[in-house]
């Protein structure tokens, strides 16, 4: 059984005074409305709404 709790950011970067890394939306998106991210072989749609919301879909 794990100590780590539900939520627990320990594993997740900057949880462990790593300086955390901030990506602003129009390099990331350079002009485009969406972008494909793949992690561990699954592709995630990121997309931003006529409201400038974010939206991630897998």
């Amino acid at each position: 059984m794990s100590d780590q709790e539900p939520g627990d950011d320990r594993d997740e970067p900057g949880a462990a005074g790593e300086p955390e890394r901030t990506i602003q939306a129009n390099e990331l998106f350079a002009g485009k409305r969406e972008v494909w991210i793949e992690l561990e072989g699954v592709r995630y749609r990121l997309r931003i709404t006529r409201r400038g919301k974010l939206i991630l879909q897998k």
